[in-house]
């Protein structure tokens, strides 16, 4: 037999609206099949029966014998065709009901007419034809019934083998049959109905729950479920790799013994929400427990977060608070500065300063100006919008970069190279942000990192799964002491720096999701690398 199809519809000719899907309506047919077997294998049965020459007439015996035989031959070859799908489905179901029409009709004229009964079995007919085909067609099959029946008794009649008093009877089966066909339309139509809403219900529940896996495995969190004897019923995408597993573990403990003991440490105490679990990738992850309780099992759900996620949002909130706090001072402090800085300038244009007073008004100047800068920097830093992260394509994106770069800080071009040593990488950040970061290592890169011996590098690579930008100059190796308080706000190593562009940079990164380090090379090169997100990972974050 073939394979399931999906449901369609199959209109019946005379009706505008009404339908049967399929897998119900070649149901039904092969149900059908099964009563008109039993019905034609009974009425050959009768032909070689004792009581043949009680119900049948004499002189029809021959018409009955080919009929009967004929119908159930008939009945075979439908429902080979209906187990098979041999012939469209219309086309069968209004076949057998007007086979049964006439092979009933003959065989009730061969049995002695309306008085012998069997034109009731017409009903079932017209009733199967309500549920298989419906609408108007049924109604059509009751009128061709109903025709037939008055036909074969006018036929009685004129043959003298039937009385005119009949015809009441006949009246009344036909008047049945429009009734049956009626209420076997109205029950098929609430059928269908209720199958439609079934269907659409069904298909809700389907769509929701494909919903519900697509943002269970596409979260940037992990997802882990599991039951009080640590057995794993469920892990997302996220939860796999950040645990690194490489399929569905089935307990705990084969994700890694600390798990097992924070899980049994919050079941036994709850001590707080979150916990700081360290993944085989030395990552440090925050993890959190929550209860899942069902009717029938209490199940627990393990939240994992990459400590990158968990800083960004916490460094969200941060950056909230403590920029409207650095906007209000820059603003309170520009104020007095503005007027030492004018009033700096009008005493050096004094004609009876000495040269001691004219030095010590260009220092007035030249920090004033400094501090200038540094409030410029702190405002700029507290009017961050949030990151509004875009997929960028590197190998368009950087060379476009670096040609602007040079052209707005007036450089040469031979200053800086640019290197792939992978390709087709797509960075999922905000480009304003990324520009800004940029900018910064590019500019610490020509005033520390002694252009005069190589040119400054920007490489992009493939770190595991994320792309990389490594921005390397031929600078000194850092000091120990400066590597600690490298990417602290006002930290710098240079008279005229204002120590907040590398702390800048790395608030710019952690709100992007990306990481912002520093080491040296093999090589002797100072290198600032850059690991972005990969815009190809499809993660929903919440």
């Amino acid at each position: 037999m073939p394979p399931n199809q999906p449901d369609t519809i199959y209109p019946c000719p005379f009706s505008k609206n009404y339908g049967i899907p399929s897998n119900q309506a070649w149901l039904l047919l092969k149900v059908f099949f099964l009563y008109r077997f039993v019905l034609a294998s009974l009425f050959v049965i009768l032909l070689y029966s004792r009581f043949s020459f009680t119900i049948i007439e004499h002189h029809s015996i021959q018409l009955y014998a080919m009929t009967s035989k004929t119908y159930l031959v008939f009945a075979i070859i439908s429902g080979f065709c209906s187990f098979w799908r041999r012939i469209s489905y219309p086309l069968q179901a209004q076949s057998v009901i007007f086979i049964d029409t006439v092979a009933v009709t003959l065989l009730m004229h061969a049995c002695g007419g309306i008085e012998s009964g069997m034109g009731i079995l017409l009903a079932a007919s017209i009733a199967s034809s309500g549920l298989l085909i419906g609408g108007r067609c049924s109604m059509v099959f009751a009128a061709l019934a109903s025709i037939a029946i008055l036909a074969e008794q006018a036929y009685s009649i004129s043959t003298n083998s039937s009385s005119i008093t009949s015809y009441p009877s006949v009246g009344m089966l036909g008047a049945s049959f429009f009734t049956i066909a009626l209420l076997s339309y109205i029950l098929a139509k609430r059928s269908e109905e209720s199958d439609l809403l079934t269907t659409q219900q069904k298909q809700t529940i389907s769509t929701l729950e494909a919903l519900n896996q697509y943002i269970i495995q596409h979260l940037q969190s992990g997802i882990l479920i599991t039951n009080k004897q640590q057995q794993v019923y469920m892990a997302n995408e996220a939860a796999l790799e950040l645990l690194e597993q490489a399929s569905l573990p089935n307990q705990l403990i084969e994700v890694s013994e600390e798990l097992s003991k924070l899980f049994l440490l919050w079941l036994e105490k709850q001590p707080q929400e979150f916990m700081t679990l360290q993944s085989p990738g030395k990552t440090n992850l925050e993890l959190r427990f929550t209860l899942l309780p069902t009717q029938h099992e209490t199940f627990y759900m393990l939240v994992l977060e990459d400590s990158a996620l968990h800083n960004q949002r916490l460094q969200q909130g941060v950056l909230a608070s403590l920029g409207r706090l650095t906007a209000s001072i820059a603003h309170e402090i520009r104020n007095p500065l503005s007027a030492v800085s004018h009033a700096g300038q009008l005493l050096s244009e004094s004609p009876n300063l000495s040269t001691q007073d004219l030095r010590l008004t260009e220092i007035i100047q030249k920090h004033c100006s400094r501090m200038n800068k540094i409030i410029n920097d702190i405002l700029q830093s507290s009017k961050r919008q949030p990151s509004n992260r875009e997929k960028i394509f590197l190998d368009q994106w950087l060379p476009d970069y670096l040609e602007a770069f040079i052209v707005e800080q007036g450089l040469d071009k031979n200053d800086f190279e640019l290197s792939f040593n992978d390709t087709l990488l797509y960075a999922l950040i905000d480009p304003g942000h990324l520009k800004q970061i940029l900018d910064n290592l590019c500019l610490n890169a020509l005033k520390y990192g002694a252009v005069d011996k190589g040119r400054i590098l920007l490489q992009i690579s493939r770190n595991h799964s994320n792309p990389c930008i490594a921005v390397l100059d031929h600078g000194d190796k850092l000091s120990a002491e400066t590597l600690k308080h490298l990417f602290e706000p006002f930290f710098t190593t240079s008279s005229s720096g204002t120590g907040l562009g590398l702390y800048i940079s790395r608030e710019l990164a952690e709100l992007n999701q990306a990481k912002l380090s520093y080491e040296f090379t093999p090589t002797e090169q100072s290198c600032f690398k850059l690991s972005l997100s990969n815009a190809e990972q499809t993660k929903i974050e919440l």
